[in-house]
């Protein structure tokens, strides 16, 4: 399949991240957001970034230039329908994203792959509610999506070999490396990141450390580049507890149980750096 251009649905962190990328790799993008205010924080903080990058010298002016061009926006997903391939980014509930799929495979093309940026979502359950399984895959980017190289392709139960190739192929051209993943609850990197940081928000719930003392430990000790509280910070609290609970839920086991202190957290709406206050108190 040639790919020329891309839709992206959901102008968040990730969303945004992702169309910056694809536009600055050369491809056309359509970002998608049905909230108009969103679609412009987005396109401000993709110039923030691109202008970031570019004068630290990991953009070439090509590069800069094709980022801030190559991107429009739409506040409808019916905008999608003439893309080559779609990206979902959309909030990491399962129902919200059962509503997307069965939209997109309604008003586009029945021969483009619809793939999710999902963290932790069955692919095998998104793809159910199309009439596409088999080009139905899971492209999961790292955040922020600009600088980490991982993007993890996983394949649901009817997800095909040629659906894969092509996800894999295109994942290379974004300057990314594609790890394949199968479709179990929080694939490979969440399965064993989310865990250890529901871990170390117990120590800290129990008073086994602080928490400085916590990260520390795993940034001296284990050489992490940052403890597991600040990273539960950057990914999002609320990420993470959704994750924990699809764990939870998939697997059975309670060594997959929520820490009640994330979920107090995330109940009263302390998110980490997106609101400003989570483990630690950001600007």
């Amino acid at each position: 399949m040639n790919i020329e251009h891309i839709a992206v649905i959901g102008a968040g962190t990730m969303g945004r991240g992702i169309a910056q990328v694809c536009a600055g790799s050369g491809y056309q993008v359509t970002l998608i957001d049905v909230i108009p205010e969103q679609l412009e924080h987005a396109m401000a903080s993709v110039r923030k970034s691109v202008e970031k990058l570019h004068s630290k010298g990991r953009l070439t002016d090509e590069q800069r230039e094709a980022a801030l061009a190559n991107v429009t926006t739409a506040d409808e997903v019916a905008a999608a329908a003439d893309a080559d391939i779609v990206i979902e980014a959309v909030v990491e509930s399962l129902a919200v994203k059962k509503r997307v799929f069965a939209e997109l495979d309604d008003c586009t093309r029945p021969q483009i792959i619809l793939a999710s940026n999902t963290s932790s979502i069955s692919i095998t359950e998104l793809g159910a509610v199309t009439h596409r399984p088999e080009q139905v895959i899971g492209m999961h980017f790292m955040n922020p999506v600009p600088l980490m190289t991982l993007v993890e392709v996983i394949r649901g139960l009817a997800t095909s070999d040629e659906t894969t190739a092509t996800v894999v192929a295109l994942t290379e051209t974004l300057g990314k490396t594609p790890v394949e993943a199968q479709d179990y609850p929080g694939f490979i990197s969440n399965r064993i990141l989310c865990p250890m940081i529901n871990e170390a928000i117990y120590a800290l719930m129990e008073g086994v450390g602080t928490r400085e003392a916590i990260d520390t430990v795993m940034k001296l000790g284990m050489n992490h580049p940052m403890g597991p509280l600040t990273l539960a910070d950057l990914i999002g609290l609320d990420i993470v507890l959704n994750v924990m609970e699809v764990l939870h839920a998939g697997l059975g086991d309670d060594k997959y149980r929520p820490c009640p202190l994330l979920k107090r957290m995330v109940a009263a709406g302390h998110l980490g750096r997106k609101t400003g206050q989570g483990f630690y108190t950001y600007d």
